[in-house]
């Protein structure tokens, strides 16, 4: 019965119904081992915990003044339509003496449709955008409390010693991240950037940040036998990693 517990809490069950990503059967299955193992039980609470502190620390406040953009734009459309309704009764009825304005008219509407389409693409854009985003949360969420993740700290050389940071692995979900706490000072022509070596290729992961107080997990692509470097570059990052400058290793 241990062993059969043991199995359950190794699997990202109840990860995935904390964030409402599990099928019926699934949830039935989580429900029913909440409901008779005690164990079991006090895991979903504290993940539950944990969770609702892991999305106050990373709640995302709305940019300033965005209602208001909204309402005015709304406002803003409608007084366009109606504007376009009335021209186009007074054209009907009056075809022939304004046959000059029907191409205004066209001219219009096809600016408004342009612009419909632009707004509709930008709309797609920002729900993958917001799908990849939760997708990353969950993802953080499972590595930091699966109890196969495993942590690596990870310390800068004579370049850079007051460099701290720690990997999560979790090579059963294949999943990796780097919370990086701590960066030492650079001349202002100067910044830290992170690399990763996966199957003999080189990944650029952007400049790093500290994490501050709070956690600031960047992602690193899983593979097997892949290596992290952290490297000085020039202001603004370099599209190839300079050897000569790495300060970090990372090997997961």
């Amino acid at each position: 019965m241990k062993e059969k517990i043991k199995t359950f809490l190794d699997s990202d069950l109840l990860e995935k119904y904390l964030l409402g990503t599990t099928t019926e059967l699934e949830s039935l299955q989580v429900e029913r081992y909440i409901a008779m193992y005690p164990a079991v039980r006090d895991t979903y609470n504290e993940l539950q915990g944990n969770l609702e502190a892991f999305a106050k620390l990373h709640a995302i406040k709305s940019p300033e003044g965005l209602k208001e953009k909204i309402i005015s734009r709304i406002r803003s459309e409608r007084r366009g339509r109606k504007k376009f309704f009335r021209y186009a009764i007074a054209a009907s009825l009056a075809a022939v003496m304004f046959a000059s304005f029907s191409y205004f008219f066209w001219d219009q509407n096809q600016d408004l449709q342009e612009e419909n389409t632009m707004v509709s693409n930008k709309i797609k854009l920002l729900e993958e955008d917001m799908k990849q985003q939760l997708e990353d949360v969950r993802n953080q969420f499972i590595v930091l409390n699966n109890p196969g993740t495993k942590k690596y700290k990870v310390s800068g050389n004579k370049k850079a010693k007051e460099l701290k940071a720690v990997a999560y692995i979790n090579p059963v979900k294949k999943l990796s991240y780097i919370n990086v706490s701590k960066l030492p000072n650079l001349p202002e022509d100067q910044c830290f950037q992170m690399w990763a070596e996966v199957n003999g290729e080189m990944i650029n992961l952007g400049i790093l940040e500290e994490a501050g107080d709070g956690q600031n997990l960047k992602a690193l692509p899983y593979a097997k036998d892949a290596v992290g470097y952290i490297t000085i570059e020039p202001k603004g990052g370099n599209s190839n990693p300079t050897v000569d400058n790495i300060v970090a290793n990372i090997s997961y």
